[in-house]
C-alpha cells in the first residue's frame, strides 16, 4: 500500500526527475528571496533553510539570503513575515509550535494564523521520551518507567527544550495520564539538557528524536517512546506512546515554509512548486537522516489541513495541562 508520504513524493517527482531546471517556466524570476528564521544561526532550522535556499538560488530567485531574527521563542520571525510584502520575496521557515501551540498558550500574540499563508512543510520529526543513568537499567518501556516514577517521586525530574514547546506538552500530558508526579525542567533548547540526562543529573527528557539516536546506540540512554502515529524508521525497535497505551499522544512535529497572508494564489503556487521540487533533491533528503528527521513536501491544501489539525491537537494539550506561557 502506498503511504501518504510516498504519494506526496510521487506527485512532485516529475519536477525533480530531470533536476530543478525542468520546473515550469514562470514569467518573472525575482532578484532576491529572503528566508526568515526566527532562531540563531547554527541550529537545525537555520541549517535546513540554508540548504533549501541554495536549491532555490538561480531558479526561484537570482539570490537567496537567510535572515535570522531570533527572539521571543520564534515569535519575532513570524512578526517579521507578517510585516513583509506578499510578492513572494520573503518567506519564513519555522517550527510548528509558533503557529499551533502559541495561539493557545499566550494570552496575547502580535500575530495569528490568519497573518500567514502555509506553502509546504520542509522537514518533520518525532519527539522522544528518554531516560538516562539516573533511572535503573531494567526500565526499558513506559510501563516500567511509570512504576519506577511512582516508587521514587522525589527523583522524577523531566527536561524539555522549552516551556510550552510540544515536547514539554507531551511529557506533561503523559505524566497526567500516567498519574505520576514529576518536576518539569525547561531548557533554552535541547542542547543544555542532553548532557544532564547523560550524566545522571536529570532522570528523563522529552525532545526531538534526533537528539538521542546516537546516544541510544552507545547505551548511554534508553528511548522509551516516540510520538508518531507509527514507529520511527530511525529507531524501529522503539514503540510509540500509542502502542504503549497512550493513544492521545500522537504528533509528528513539522517545520514549515510560509508566505505573508497577502500573497496571491499565483505567488503561493509558484513558491509551492519550487519548494516541493527542492525538498526531494537527494542531498536534501540525505541531510535529514543524521537528525532522525525526514523531508515532508506537501501541497498548500495538505499543509493547511495539517496546520488546522495540529493546532486543534495543541489546543487540547494546553487546555488539559492548564498551561499559560505568559503566566
Amino acid at each position: 500500500m502506498q503511504t501518504r508520504r510516498q504519494a506526496i513524493l510521487k506527485s512532485t517527482a516529475a519536477a525533480a526527475t530531470l533536476g530543478l531546471g525542468s520546473l515550469p517556466t514562470f514569467a518573472q524570476k525575482m532578484d532576491t528571496l529572503k528566508i526568515i528564521v526566527g532562531f540563531p544561526p547554527g541550529g537545525t532550522t537555520d541549517a535546513f533553510a540554508r540548504r533549501v535556499g541554495e536549491k532555490l538560488r538561480g531558479i526561484y530567485a537570482n539570490n537567496v539570503i537567510i535572515e535570522n531574527r531570533p527572539g521571543a521563542g520564534g515569535q519575532l520571525g513570524v512578526n517579521t513575515l507578517k510585516a513583509s510584502p506578499g510578492d513572494g520575496t520573503v518567506m519564513l521557515y519555522t517550527p510548528a509550535s509558533m503557529l499551533t501551540v502559541y495561539p493557545h498558550s499566550y494570552s496575547k500574540l502580535a500575530y495569528s494564523q490568519a497573518d500567514v499563508a502555509p506553502i509546504s512543510i520542509g522537514h518533520a520529526t518525532d519527539h522522544a521520551f528518554v531516560v538516562g543513568s539516573a533511572v535503573p537499567a531494567e526500565v526499558t518501556n513506559l510501563k516500567q518507567y511509570v512504576a519506577w516514577a511512582k516508587a521514587n517521586p522525589g527523583k522524577v525530574n523531566v527536561g524539555n527544550p522549552g516551556a510550552g514547546s510540544m515536547p514539554h506538552l507531551l511529557a506533561g500530558r503523559f505524566a497526567t495520564l500516567a498519574d505520576i508526579q514529576s518536576t518539569n525542567v525547561p531548557f533554552p533548547g535541547s542542547g543544555p539538557g542532553v548532557p544532564q540526562v547523560l550524566g545522571g543529573q536529570l532522570a528523563a527528557m522529552s525532545s526531538p528524536l534526533g537528539d538521542w539516536v546516537q546516544h541510544a546506540k552507545t547505551g548511554r540512554v534508553r528511548i522509551l517512546a516516540t510520538s508518531g502515529a507509527t514507529r520511527s524508521p530511525f529507531v524501529d525497535n522503539v514503540p510509540t506512546y500509542k502502542e504503549q497505551g497512550f493513544d492521545e499522544l500522537v504528533i509528528r512535529e513539522w517545520f514549515g515554509f510560509f508566505l505573508p497572508a497577502t500573497a496571491s494564489q499565483a505567488v503561493r503556487e509558484r513558491a509551492s512548486t519550487f519548494l516541493r521540487a527542492s525538498l526531494i533533491q537527494p542531498d536534501v533528503v540525505a541531510a535529514m537522516a543524521p537528525l532522525a528527521a525526514h523531508v515532508d513536501p506537501v501541497t498548500i491544501d495538505q499543509f493547511a489541513s495539517r496546520l488546522k489539525a495540529d493546532s486543534e491537537f495543541a489546543g487540547k494539550l494546553v487546555k488539559a495541562l492548564g498551561f499559560r506561557a505568559d503566566s
